[in-house]
């Protein structure tokens, strides 16, 4: 169960971290993160990976975006 809720936060998450991708949006990353990070959490509670793993790949591509964009763009 806490597997599908982290997939779920991570479908969730995943969209917003592509609209942060656009140039002056990037600020929204800033929101995408914590959120992947409590999916990452409810992940590593459950007893597969497939949640913990996509909301991995969200945030380190939101913070790599943000670390780019000199974490102000």
């Amino acid at each position: 169960m806490l597997n599908l809720l982290s997939i779920l936060v991570g479908i969730i998450a995943l969209p917003l971290m592509l609209i942060g991708l656009i140039p002056f949006l990037g600020l929204l990353n800033y929101m995408v993160v914590p959120v992947a990070v409590v999916g990452i959490a409810l992940g590593a509670l459950s007893d597969s990976n497939a949640g913990r793993n996509l909301n991995i790949v969200v945030a380190i591509v939101g913070i790599v975006r943000l670390w780019l964009g000199g974490f102000i763009f």
